[in-house]
């Protein structure tokens, strides 16, 4: 079990797991998850790593802030972090929610990301993504992004909702009923669905941030990650803006990557971390 810490950066307090000793991976979860996403994967990492997994800004049990929930102040949640911790530089894994701020995080300070890693999420505007999108977002992005509906109506059956999700993102296999126990009941009550549905309604301030950042070069060394749904759509808007990308495509695997196929994950990761 790794060491949970609560550290304060950026005027909120970060949930944080901790494990391992050497070089710092950052790993940066998304929606409807906590750091337990990476329960899998965190121990073999932390053989050779340090390990940095916190609850997202009002995610988990951090704290459930009023604001911040665009990418870029989560970058800079990130970054002071990092800080916080002593390290100059780590390997940034994001992916869903989390992948954004870790690529605005290694756009803007490059000094601060040594490897990017994103996973099965779309990069606001950015090109690249139009086959994806030719029938519009997701049904949830327009639910979520309503405020005050999503939480008002899910109030008191939030596990049947983000059951569907779990079991969605796993094609149907599920989560193992610690890891879902844990995720139902960072996604109870009303307060929690705020902070969650936050990051939604914060979608056109982060595709603004993106688009922005995207006019200069991503030069770190990037791999881009995708399965079920997102597939290549991640890597082809990336393609065109950065330097250094290494592309994958995990077959017969949902969009949970670290819990549908966690070996599969770290067999990708192993020499792209070690390189």
């Amino acid at each position: 079990m790794p060491e949970l810490r609560r550290i304060p950066v950026n005027g909120v307090e970060l949930n944080v797991a901790l494990a391992g000793q050497g070089p710092a991976v950052l790993l940066l979860h998304g929606f409807p998850h906590t750091w337990r996403l990476w329960a899998d994967v965190l121990p073999r990492l932390a053989d050779d790593y340090s390990v940095i997994a916190p609850d997202l800004r009002g995610l988990g049990d951090s704290t459930r802030a009023e604001t911040g929930y665009d990418a870029q102040s989560l970058a800079d949640d990130a970054a002071e972090l990092l800080h916080a911790l002593g390290h100059d530089s780590a390997a940034v894994v994001g992916i869903d929610a989390g992948a954004p701020p870790a690529f605005l995080l290694a756009m803007n300070r490059p000094d601060l990301v040594g490897k990017l890693v994103l996973m099965e999420s779309l990069l606001g505007r950015l090109p690249g993504a139009e086959d994806f999108l030719a029938n519009g977002a997701p049904w949830w992005f327009g639910f979520h992004a309503v405020p005050d509906l999503a939480e008002t109506v899910l109030v008191g059956n939030e596990a049947p909702y983000i059951d569907w999700f779990l079991n969605a993102g796993t094609l149907g296999e599920g989560v193992r009923p610690d890891v879902r126990d844990a995720f139902v009941r960072a996604y109870t009550g009303r307060d929690a669905l705020r902070c969650a549905f936050s990051y939604y309604r914060a979608l056109p301030a982060s595709a603004a941030q993106i688009e922005q950042a995207a006019t200069t070069r991503l030069t770190v060394p990037t791999m881009a990650i995708g399965s079920h749904p997102v597939g290549r759509t991640l890597e082809r808007q990336l393609r065109p803006i950065t330097d250094d990308l290494t592309g994958h495509l995990i077959d017969g695997c949902g969009h949970i990557i670290p819990q549908h196929r966690p070996d599969a994950l770290l067999t990708l990761l192993a020499p792209f971390l070690a390189r």
